[in-house]
């Protein structure tokens, strides 16, 4: 990663507001589907996107043709989150990000695999299993 972009105050606002709003999201899941921390889960998160990637680029990613079904998707999931039906909502939003963020993923798994203990957890999984478990590993 550049060091001009890491050290840039936008990016690590961005990156402060979608932790944020995953956070809030996860604790919202965890309460029982509260809606009022969904919805600030989702504003958040979606802040955090915008401030990350810039309004414009967001609006394009929301706006291209290709991603017209993820964008409805997800918009749908928020509307369903706001009338009060947070289940039904979390799962169009989950479908709505996978299908909008797809092309992301190889990129954030090679970011994953840079952090010290994160990146090794995430690369060998099942030596840590193995560690974890009991076994001898060898």
């Amino acid at each position: 990663m550049d060091s001009y972009v890491a050290m840039r105050p936008g990016f690590q606002i961005g990156l402060g507001l979608i932790g944020f709003g995953i956070f809030f999201s996860f604790l919202g899941v965890l309460l029982f589907f509260d809606r009022g921390l969904l919805a600030l889960g989702n504003i958040l998160w979606l802040a955090g996107v915008a401030v990350l990637l810039g309004w414009y680029s967001t609006w394009k990613i929301f706006s291209n043709r290709a991603n017209y079904k993820g964008s409805a998707s997800f918009l749908l999931g928020l509307f369903f989150i706001f009338v009060r039906w947070p289940i039904l909502g979390i799962i169009f939003e989950l479908y709505g990000c996978i299908v909008l963020f797809g092309g992301f993923w190889p990129s954030v798994k090679v970011f994953l695999y840079q952090i010290p203990v994160l990146g090794w957890i995430i690369q060998y999984p099942i030596l840590l299993l193995g560690r974890l478990g009991g076994g001898s590993g060898r």
